[in-house]
């Protein structure tokens, strides 16, 4: 295992859910964080209060990362104040609900386009150079099984065209990037199935809009038998930081087996000869 702590990090969309948890985590490890946020204003101040609690070093910067000069401007922060970056976490997204965000026009086509995929690329490009200044460092894309599935079966509801297409572009970075950082920066991607926070409990989608029958076949169409949780998540980015340094240019699929399907293997036929 790779001790972690005094490393610096950049975890996207640290505000609440899974961007919230992985830094939690870094934190409780000994890292010094850069956390950003910009929507859900209500969850600020708990924000604030639950990494103030873990007593470690971090800032949080408020910024829209669709924005090409506010992310060039935290690279810049980063920079001044430490000098390189050891950990990138790339967790920025639109959630891509079909069933929520209304009538799917252009302009909800380009939000998915520039947060999911857009955005990921220019943070990337704004600290790059940190990256390689790192003797070790580690990138991890949270990107979507949308990518594999699109609008297709139980997840219909909950992968628009847009966030689907954005999603594959995700592996072309993940691949470029792994050629462009080795040997000393590791780049891979975390592909996510029906999570907690994201696309399952704690989404509006999930709680206000999809029926019982439409959350069971979600869950019927894993082979894990249920969502998955942010630890799931927290424990999977530790791997990838921590435990795998032949690890780079790999997309980790953890899904529960929702790519699959839930479908029962059937008794191999006996033979008709």
């Amino acid at each position: 295992m790779t001790a972690i702590d005094r490393k610096t990090a950049l975890v996207l969309g640290a505000v609440k859910g899974i961007g919230k948890g992985i830094g939690l985590a870094l934190a409780k490890q000994g890292v010094k964080l850069i956390l950003t946020r910009h929507d859900w204003e209500a969850s600020f101040e708990r924000m604030e209060a639950d990494f103030a609690a873990t007593g470690a070093e971090y800032h949080i910067i408020t910024a829209d990362l669709t924005q090409v000069d506010q992310v060039a401007q935290m690279g810049r922060f980063i920079r001044d104040r430490y000098g390189k970056l050891d950990i990138l976490i790339n967790n920025i997204e639109r959630g891509g609900w079909p069933v929520v965000h209304g009538p799917y026009v252009e302009d909800q086509w380009d939000l998915e386009m520039e947060t999911t995929l857009k955005a990921k690329r220019w943070v990337f490009d704004a600290v790059f150079s940190l990256l390689k200044a790192s003797e070790d460092a580690v990138v991890i894309n949270l990107s979507s099984v949308a990518a594999i599935t699109g609008r297709s079966g139980p997840a219909a509801h909950v992968f628009n065209d847009g966030y689907s297409a954005a999603n594959r572009g995700i592996q072309r970075l993940t691949e470029t990037w792994a050629r462009m950082g080795a040997p000393n920066v590791r780049v891979n991607e975390l592909m996510l199935g029906i999570f907690e926070t994201r696309h399952a409990q704690g989404t509006r989608g999930w709680e206000q809009v999809l029926t019982p029958a439409e959350k069971q076949a979600l869950v019927d169409h894993t082979l894990a038998g249920r969502t998955g949780t942010i630890e799931d998540v927290v424990n999977a980015c530790l791997f990838m930081i921590q435990d795998a340094p032949y690890l780079t240019g790999s997309v980790l699929r953890l899904d529960g087996g929702f790519v699959l399907g839930g479908e029962n293997v059937p008794p191999m036929p006996g033979g008709v000869l």
